[in-house]
Parts: structure tokens; C-alpha cells; sequence
């Protein structure tokens, strides 16, 4: 199945507002699957638009805290940004929006344009917190973060543009990876406007030399509707099975270890799922999720993410968020 047949400048421009971005990617349709469309929305932004047109997509966002949008913002892309801060402004009070509003003053006068991040299942809180250590970067530094973060926004609408419209999403690409990008991925240099960032925007792990929270965490997005997804049950196991690692394909139940379960919140974040330990033990773990039961309509009855600590990582934060649509999921090495 084809996707994006139909679609013109203006649906892509809802998800993303760069009208170079809107054009180029309406030039490129259909796509043969979903991963593709992806990729190639991705090689459009980071290199094919340039300095002005990552302005105007950011110019298309009103500042997080605000559900008025800019008035060039589409209605579509407007009502997309109100479903992304809907669990930052149910988690808000009168104190915290004002002093959002006087960080993002701050960081539009330092930097010339709306601070921005995929606020999607973020508190008022964790947004904020986010905002005041961006604020100390250099620009070429934070205008890179920002096209990041603008690229994270546009694949989840995109997925949500070809739900929508009933382009369902191939299961092919179930195992899609959004959101990220090894550190041998980084932007170009754009139009010799941005040159090569510090380590600060590495995909490193953070170094937790007394930890607050549990080693490894999770949180589940419901990218059809724009908010966390709350209710959904959570496992979390380790590998302690007669071989060294699970075999592909094999049925060896016995192997692995329950370490703890839970259920997400309200914003979409399970409870405690191990304890919290400043060395976790390295090895292999698998966290499963009770996808059937939030949505028995879905195709998904459940899904299951491996992922391996190895020695050298016993002291990072491992977060495994979940993407989720009714046709497809997807995830990526969070901090």
C-alpha cells in the first residue's frame, strides 16, 4: 500500500511549517511504506531545507503554555499542538505558567525564536526544567537542539496525518525508530549557517552518580490521539536463561526473570518497575506492555522491547518510551 496519495502541500505543512519542507515532501509522494516516508522527510529537513525554512517551522509553534497559535499555524496544525501540550497544561498551576512565560520571554530574546521541544506526555515541570538548562547553550548549539526537537514533532504527526486520512500505517514498519539519531547522523552544515555542535548533543546517557528515579523507566504516547496513554500494564524482566542471550525464535519462557510491573499514569509513566540501585546489573531485559487491553481494537495485543545493559552502562538511566498508534509502534533510547 501507497501512502500519502491525496495529499497535497498543505497537509505536510500542518506537520511541519516549513513550506519548503510541505513541497518537497508532496513532490516525493506516495511512499511505499511508512519507514520511507520517514526517511525521506527526515533527509528533507536536515538536508535539503535551509536556515529560513527551519525558522518558519519554528515560527509555526505558539510557545508551550500557550494554546493560541501563531496566525499563519494551520487549523490542523493547531489543534495537533493543543493534543501535544495537553498533559503540560493539566499538570500546570497559575505559578508555573507564569514563570514559563517568562523563561520562554527569555529564551526568544536570547535566541530569536520560540523554544521548542516534543512536549508530548511532558509535565509543566519536566518542560521547564528543560527550558532553564537550554537556556545556557550557545545558539548554534540550541538551534540545532531545536531542529531536533522539530523533527520529533513532525514524524509524530505525520504518523497521526496518515492515520487519519486512512493511509494505514504498513506492520512492516511496526519497528520504525522515531526520534532518533547516533551521533554519526548529526545536521549538516546548513547554507555554512551551522557548523559542527559540541558533545552536549551527543546521544549520551546521563551519568547517575546517586540516583533519584529507578535505573530504567518508560513512558507510552498515544500518537493517534496526542496524549499519554494511562492504564496500559507494564513488565519489566531480565535475561537468566542457560545461555548467555535469548535465541531468535526460540520459546525458552523459563529464561527470563520478572523484575517488577506497574501500570502508566496519567501522563502516560509507569510506576517503579525496579529498585533504585546506583550500579543496575548489566544484561539483557525485555519490558513488555499490555497493549491489547488499552486498545482491543488495536493490531497489537501486546508489545515487547530487548534491550541490553552492558558492563560499561551499569551507572546510565535507561528510558524506554513507547510510541503507539492502533497500526504501529515504535521507540528509541530516551534519557
Amino acid at each position: 500500500m501507497e501512502l500519502g496519495l491525496g495529499f497535497d502541500e498543505n497537509d505536510y505543512l500542518s506537520c511541519c511549517g516549513s513550506t519548503q519542507f510541505a513541497k518537497e515532501m508532496a513532490s516525493a509522494s506516495p511512499f511505499p511504506s511508512y519507514n520511507h516516508a520517514l526517511s525521506v522527510a527526515r533527509h528533507i529537513w536536515f538536508n535539503t531545507v535551509d536556515v529560513n525554512g527551519w525558522l518558519q517551522a519554528f515560527s509555526a509553534h505558539p510557545s508551550i503554555g500557550q494554546t493560541r497559535p501563531p496566525p499563519h499555524a494551520s487549523q490542523t496544525s493547531a489543534q495537533w499542538s493543543k493534543g501535544e501540550q495537553s498533559t503540560a497544561l493539566a499538570t500546570a498551576t497559575g505559578s508555573s505558567l507564569q514563570e514559563l512565560a517568562e523563561w520562554n520571554a527569555r529564551y526568544m530574546q536570547k535566541f530569536g525564536f520560540v523554544f521548542l521541544i516534543c512536549a508530548s506526555g511532558r509535565s509543566t515541570e519536566s518542560i521547564l526544567a528543560e527550558l532553564k538548562k537550554r537556556y545556557t547553550n550557545r545558539p548554534i548549539v540550541e538551534f540545532e537542539i531545536a531542529a531536533q526537537e522539530q523533527m520529533k514533532i513532525t514524524e509524530l504527526r505525520l504518523s497521526k496525518l496518515f492515520t487519519s486520512k486512512g493511509n494505514i500505517i504498513s506492520t512492516t514498519d511496526k519497528n520504525s525508530t522515531l526520534a532518533t539519531k547516533k551521533a554519526e547522523e548529526r545536521v549538516s552544515i546548513i547554507g555554512g549557517h551551522v557548523t559542527a555542535a559540541s558533545d552536549t548533543l551527543t546521544a549520551k546517557p546521563i551519568q547517575n552518580p546517586s540516583r533519584t528515579r529507578p535505573p530504567i523507566t518508560t513512558h507510552v504516547l498515544d500518537v493517534s490521539r496526542g496524549s499519554p496513554a494511562s492504564g496500559i500494564e507494564v513488565l519489566l524482566e531480565k535475561w537468566k536463561g542457560n545461555q548467555a542471550r535469548p535465541i531468535f525464535g526460540a520459546t525458552d519462557s523459563d529464561g527470563w526473570a520478572v523484575q517488577g510491573s506497574s501500570s502508566t499514569d496519567s501522563d502516560g509513566r509507569s510506576g517503579q518497575l525496579i529498585n533504585i540501585v546506583d550500579d543496575v546489573d548489566p544484561g539483557i531485559y525485555r519490558i513488555s506492555f499490555n497493549t491489547g487491553k488499552y486498545n482491543p481494537n488495536g493490531f497489537f495485543p501486546s508489545v515487547s522491547i530487548v534491550f541490553e545493559i552492558l558492563e560499561s552502562q551499569t551507572r546510565q538511566h535507561f528510558h524506554v518510551p513507547l510510541l503507539l498508534s492502533p497500526f504501529s509502534f515504535s521507540t528509541y533510547r530516551g534519557s
